[in-house]
């Protein structure tokens, strides 16, 4: 493909073009000629999107650091340019170089979201690669995927070549290798699938046979390969202080979601909330040390430009030494100019002093997630929070001179009242209550509550992953009795997409078969699921009833302890019989200690190390 041609005709007639040139700083260009193998590292979404992903640019730094591979980007072009390179027979190409991806060794795909689905066979299509791995030959890629979509890879799994389970600095390295010696030695692609399956984390869904009863429920998940192993287990990261982080991130021409230093604090989290999967696919905690923090926070300062850091894990505010990395950063020389931004913190471990600091001169939004209004859908879902800590939380942010908050809740939660529901617009309403207690002095701006809800999906390895999900017009009536009661002079309300959720709860919980519903929505035309104005409801519908099939059966149905879930044969070291025991709890209203007071015997201590150990110590 001439990169010229790209640029001059083509270029000129999309949005941004920045998306697809590639060219900017710190982005990693090698010699072709020197390189043995070539990997397109692939983000299923726009770039905008993609190049916010912390996770993206950790493999990439990775990947570049070895001097025989060159690892590029690959992101799916907005729809403009999907449009002219599918009239023009343009194949998609690799940012770097700008050539097709489709003579590239490795298509690696990272999958954040299950509504990316399409846009992957869409990446595949353009690439000019056949959709299923069957049908694909020696002269084409490897593709593999990761990311926490494939902690059940099977409603994908004729579309991949294997799937990575765990994080991707611990075997990459032994893959690659593997692959170069096998290559090098006049190996097929199949015979590298059997090295492959060997090394730990790593699943070849073609080495596996599944079979259902007459209900539609698994009978059998068995390897038919006697390279293939029973159990996956996935690999994580456990000393994150010596792990190899991006010191030189890319930084883009055009705004991207985050245009930002982003400080990885730690991996996994503590607090045990039963609907969360990430809570349970990265356990055990495992912290970053203070000095590597300071000295990576000035080091990507000085490589990037950016005049913002944000301190990002799954809980921000559990990090142990938090307080003594925000001062440095507030008062380090060569960070003066540097806001800090502090996401995903709890509203229990509120510091106002800390957040003052942090925000003494521009006062933003703050955002919370109680994810329930009632104590007693709180203490269901292990929440650990109660309406006293929401409520003394908000007083203390308008105290410090904040007047917008945003508050996120889920709706179609196990054991979910009406009574439930009605407690979100009360919640709402006492925190505006509690802005009316302060003196007015302190009440001339005006308050600005944002309440919002989303609807709860049960997801793989939670406490909720036997449980049905509420209907479409459940969740809708649901939003409605919150819109009714809602106090629209001080609080705006926001509902997320109800069919969205549907489709979403149907592939996060789907087995083998919907591979088959996944391609048929694909040529009736879904692309950008992930995106309110290109997702269309009636296409999955469509499909479903073609293919005779029910899509209430992966979502809305109950499952039994003794069933086989599609996803059971992968080893997240959390015992099965903990989330069971935990599902269990959530009937009787009863909460569990979080990791930090306590150890429940979950299983993580497998891995020996991160907070299993550090408790002991």
């Amino acid at each position: 493909m001439d990169k010229l041609f790209l640029e001059d005709r083509v270029l000129l007639q999309v949005e941004k073009p920045a998306r697809y040139i590639g060219n900017e700083v710190n982005a990693i260009y090698k010699n072709k000629e020197e390189v043995a193998i070539r990997f397109a590292l692939c983000f299923p979404d726009v770039y905008d999107i993609g190049m916010s992903h912390l996770g993206l640019s950790i493999l990439y730094n990775l990947l570049n650091q070895r001097d025989d591979l060159w690892c590029e980007r690959v992101f799916s072009p907005w729809v403009d340019l999907d449009r002219i390179m599918e009239e023009e027979n343009i194949p998609l190409f690799a940012l770097e170089s700008q050539e097709p991806i489709k003579t590239f060794d490795f298509i690696g795909i990272t999958i954040q979201y299950e509504m990316c689905y399409t846009n992957i066979l869409r990446i595949l299509d353009l690439a000019q690669i056949p959709l299923l791995s069957k049908d694909r030959t020696e002269d084409h890629p490897l593709v593999c995927a990761g990311g926490p979509c494939v902690y059940n890879p099977e409603p994908i799994s004729d579309f991949i070549d294997f799937f990575y389970i765990g994080e991707g600095e611990v075997q990459l390295d032994a893959l690659m290798d593997a692959y170069k010696h096998h290559r090098e030695n006049g190996g097929t692609k199949k015979a590298f699938l059997e090295i492959a399956a060997t090394i730990e984390g790593i699943y070849v869904p073609s080495f596996y046979n599944v079979s259902y009863y007459e209900d539609g429920t698994i009978e059998r998940f068995v390897p038919n390969h006697p390279k293939a192993k029973p159990q996956v287990k996935k690999v994580i990261m456990m000393d994150m202080t010596q792990s190899r982080y991006p010191m030189k991130p890319i930084v883009p021409y055009i705004q991207t979601v985050h245009d930002r230093v982003v400080l990885e604090l730690f991996r996994g989290c503590a607090r045990g909330c039963r609907f969360c999967q990430a809570g349970i696919i990265y356990r055990p905690v495992r912290e970053k040390d203070l000095e590597i923090l300071k000295e990576q926070a000035i080091e990507i300062v000085k490589n990037t430009g950016h005049d913002e850091i944000s301190l990002i894990s799954l809980s921000s505010s559990d990090y142990s030494q938090l307080n003594a990395l925000a001062s440095y950063l507030i008062e380090a020389p060569e960070l003066a100019h540097v806001n800090l931004s502090l996401p995903s913190l709890r509203i229990d471990d509120f510091s106002i002093e800390l957040m003052r600091k942090v925000q003494d001169v521009r006062k933003s939004s703050l955002t919370f997630a109680p994810e329930a209004g009632s104590q007693r859908m709180r203490d269901v879902i292990n929440k650990n929070i109660s309406e006293e800590d929401i409520l003394q939380g908000a007083y203390e942010a308008f105290m410090g001179g904040w007047n917008r908050v945003k508050m996120y809740f889920m709706l179609g939660l196990p054991t979910e009242t009406e009574e439930d529901v009605l407690a979100i617009p009360k919640l709402g309403q006492d925190i505006v209550n509690k802005w009316f207690t302060m003196p007015g002095d302190m009440r001339k701006q005006r308050l600005q509550i944002v309440l919002s809800t989303s609807f709860f999906i049960p997801k793989p390895f939670t406490p909720f992953q036997w449980m049905g999900q509420a209907s479409s017009d459940t969740f809708l009536e649901k939003a409605k009795l919150i819109n009714k009661n809602i106090n629209k002079k001080n609080i705006k309300y926001n509902s997320h997409d109800a069919d969205t959720s549907r489709i979403e709860g149907v592939l996060a919980r789907g087995d083998r078969k919907l591979n088959e519903v996944i391609l048929k929505v694909y040529q009736k035309g879904a692309r950008y699921d992930a995106w309110s104005e290109h997702f269309n409801v009636t296409l999955w519908n469509e499909a479903f009833d073609e293919l005779n099939m029910d899509s209430g059966f992966y979502n809305e149905r109950r499952r039994e302890l003794e069933e086989i879930l599609p996803w059971d044969f992968i080893d997240t070291g959390v015992k099965k019989s903990f989330l069971y025991d935990e599902f269990l709890l959530a009937k009787e209203g009863k909460t569990t200690v979080n990791c930090m007071e306590g150890c429940t015997n979950c299983g993580a201590m497998c891995f020996e190390g991160g907070i299993c150990y550090a408790r002991k110590t």
